[in-house]
This record gives structure tokens, sequence and C-alpha cells, in this order.
């Protein structure tokens, strides 16, 4: 039976490929399998929530089961109500140190779609760092920010952009954001519209943009706006944006 509300918010949560899903039961396999039955000591007749790729959200029944996978039967599903209207992307310029972690945590639990790290002039943080073997952790934990916020989805943390490619991929958005301190820009409350389905949010590092960075943008047709009368920090303006553009597309203020 389908359902339009998200009635399952303090079950454990669990995302699957559409493939562990065969329409009357769902099964759960590595990590996941291991948290179920050995860390949470779940048993039989215990429910879970468990989503699909597409945001489908199903109410679970656990029914059985083994050393590396737990099968549990959909008693209903339902569409989650915990996603955005509008799908947002984030787009960050590499941040030194453990910020990205922050970034990623935060973003996902704000809403954000995707988070896309990319390198620009300023940034003290080097792509050739080790970054690619982080993926891995950093997806891990936009996996677990999903589960305790609730989400339908797994944003997923992609590999860097060189700035010209995360431009590009920006302008893919009908509304790409590039938050700008200096002059020049709009306030982002006069830029934004409802009649958008994805939006493009782009932030610096810890220094910021150049004015060329800046300008190759704006001619690029991204939109440059400012975040008010305060500079924030690289970590911390994803998470103002994404609260603003919540409250604006999700709260209706």
């Amino acid at each position: 039976m389908m359902s339009d509300t998200d009635g399952f918010s303090f079950m454990q949560r669990f995302f699957v490929d559409s493939s562990a899903y065969s329409g009357s039961t769902v099964t759960i396999s590595g990590k996941d399998a291991y948290h179920i039955s050995r860390s949470l000591r779940m048993k039989k007749g215990e429910e879970i929530s468990v989503c699909l790729p597409d945001g489908t959200l199903l109410n679970c029944k656990l029914v059985s089961f083994s050393d590396d996978e737990v099968v549990a039967e959909v008693v209903s599903a339902g569409k989650c109500l915990s996603e955005s209207p509008v799908k947002i992307r984030v787009y960050i310029a590499l941040p030194k140190g453990d910020k990205f972690d922050t970034v990623v945590q935060k973003s996902v639990e704000c809403g954000a779609y995707s988070v896309t790290p990319f390198m620009s002039e300023r940034c003290i943080a080097k792509a050739g760092d080790g970054f690619e073997r982080k993926l891995e952790r950093l997806n891990r934990i936009a996996y677990e920010a999903a589960k305790q916020c609730g989400r339908g989805i797994v944003p997923a943390v992609n590999p860097i952009l060189s700035y010209e490619q995360m431009l590009d991929k920006a302008l893919e958005a009908d509304l790409p954001l590039f938050c700008y301190e200096a002059d020049g820009t709009l306030p982002l409350g006069r830029i934004l519209s409802k009649d958008v389905s994805e939006i493009s949010v782009v932030v610096g590092s810890e220094g910021g943009f150049s004015e060329k960075e800046a300008a190759l943008a704006r001619e690029k047709g991204l939109l440059l706006t400012g975040l008010g009368p305060r500079i924030l920090r690289c970590e911390t303006a994803p998470t103002f944006v994404l609260s603003c553009l919540s409250l604006y597309y999700e709260l209706g203020i």
C-alpha cells in the first residue's frame, strides 16, 4: 500500500540498491546487515525503514538473518517527504584539513542532492593530496548523515573537478548561484524563484575567489550573489545557503 506520508521517521533507516528489492522483500547486506544483527541486536519481527535510490520509503519487518545479509518483509511503501522539492547541488573549492568532512555532513543534513569539490586559484589544499582515497570515507559520512536526518536518498560526494569543469556543470542547473563577497552581486533573496527544479550553489575555499574567477563565472552565465554583510567561513557558507533555500522552498517563508 502506498502512503503519502513519511511515517517511518523513528525507525532505524537503511539504503539499498533497487536490485535488493523484490517487491515483497528487501535484502540488506554488508556492513548494514552486520550493524542490524550484531551491533543493534535486532530480532525477527522488529521494524526498520529502507530507502530505494528513487526515494521510495519501505516500511519493513525483519524476517531472517544470516552471517552477511538480513531479509525484511515489506509491509508498506510510500514517498519519502524529507527531500527538498528542488535538487540543490553544492560545489565547493577544496578546503584544507578536515573541513570538507564538515561540509559533506552538514550539506546532507540541510538537503543537498550532491556535493562536488573543485580546484580554484586560492585553494590551500591540493588535489593530489590523496583526496581520491578519501572519497569512500566521505561518501560514508554522507551515508551516515542521510540515515541520521531521515533523508530519502544518499547524496553523492563526487571527484574533484577543475574550475572550468565546475562552471560547466553548475550551469546545467536552472538557477546557478555563485557566492561572492565582493561588489557587483545581487542579494540571494532577489534571485530566488519558485519556478526552478535544480539549483547549483558554488562556494569558494578559505581565500574566496579571485576577481578573474568571478568575472569568468559571470561571463559564463552564473549569478553572482552575496550572503549578507558578514564574511562566512568556507565550511559555514554551504550550510548558510542551504538553510536559506530551505526557508524559501520548503518552509514557505
